[in-house]
């Protein structure tokens, strides 16, 4: 399905209904509008509590002292609360849900979680939608991309649109099948992260971070992510074992700098299983994740 584009309308007239957040940090206040409303744990906190008092004023939001108030009479429900709040906060709050309100768990969380969460929201008799939040809130705000999917997708695309999010698409699959897509594409983006941390680091410390990152862009291959993963499967189902005994001594080099090694020694281990399957490396990707999850249900059975 192409991406829905929305329209922003003032929160609390959009599609008639009161929109509320739970959580009012980063991204709570990225997708505030004025006529919302808004509660956050910390505004109980003293220290807290001027900061987040500042916050509802800035974005011109109605906060409340309690969850309940500010469910009361909500039908749209943005759960923008810490990663391990999220759960607890469904769990917590369901009981004060109105009937039939969409709950938006836009947290970062495992499909698990979501599927939990889901269970609380159910059985209070309203309806939960998992979101997806695929880039930062910041610049992008409202045209940051959403992934959708659940039971109750489309109804949530609709009410996304209303309140003004440009970009939202709906995923087959069941509650969790967004979130999916969020948390393994962020073992790439963050791996990547980290991967460049353990790596300029310790260039730096060596005293080569430019011959280091010289040598990278020469070498740099361009394509699809398809087609890296195919090739770089390839490398490892093939020299796995090779490239294995060559990490270990890179562990060696990074230790003895002090600068870290972690990222390292689990190229190690992935390159040794792979390496070590002696399977060869079929053509294609789809070959070569049929033959590692043929081999991940032999190992199960």
């Amino acid at each position: 399905m192409d991406w829905l584009v929305g329209g922003c309308l003032p929160y609390a007239d959009s599609m008639n209904h009161v929109v509320t957040h739970i959580g009012f940090g980063e991204a709570g206040r990225a997708f505030a509008q004025a006529g919302a409303r808004a509660f956050d744990r910390k505004v109980r906190e003293a220290a807290f509590r001027e900061e987040m008092l500042a916050a509802y004023t800035a974005a011109r939001v109605e906060g409340v002292e309690s969850a309940a108030a500010a469910l009361e009479g909500a039908v749209a429900v943005l759960s923008l609360v810490t990663a391990d709040q999220a759960l607890a906060a469904a769990r917590d709050y369901a009981p004060h849900l109105e009937p039939d309100a969409l709950w938006f768990d836009m947290n970062s969380v495992a499909p698990d979680t979501k599927r939990s969460a889901a269970e609380a929201v159910h059985a209070a008799g309203a309806r939960y939608v998992d979101v997806a939040v695929m880039a930062p809130v910041h610049p992008a705000r409202f045209d940051v991309p959403l992934l959708v999917s659940g039971p109750h997708a489309d109804a949530g695309l609709a009410q996304l649109a209303a309140v003004g999010f440009m970009h939202v698409r709906k995923i087959d699959g069941g509650i969790g099948a967004a979130s999916a897509v969020k948390m393994i594409r962020s073992v790439m983006v963050k791996g990547i992260e980290a991967l460049t941390a353990e790596c300029v680091i310790a260039a730096e410390a060596a005293g080569v971070r430019l011959e280091v990152l010289a040598s990278l862009d020469a070498s740099e291959r361009a394509g699809s992510w398809t087609e890296r993963a195919d090739y770089n499967l390839d490398r490892m189902l093939v020299h796995g074992l090779r490239r294995a005994a060559e990490m270990e001594e890179v562990v060696k080099t990074l230790d003895g700098l002090g600068t870290g090694s972690g990222m390292s020694r689990g190229t190690v281990e992935r390159q040794r299983v792979l390496g070590g399957l002696g399977v060869g490396a079929p053509d294609g990707l789809d070959a070569k994740l049929d033959v590692l999850l043929s081999r991940k249900q032999e190992r199960a059975a």
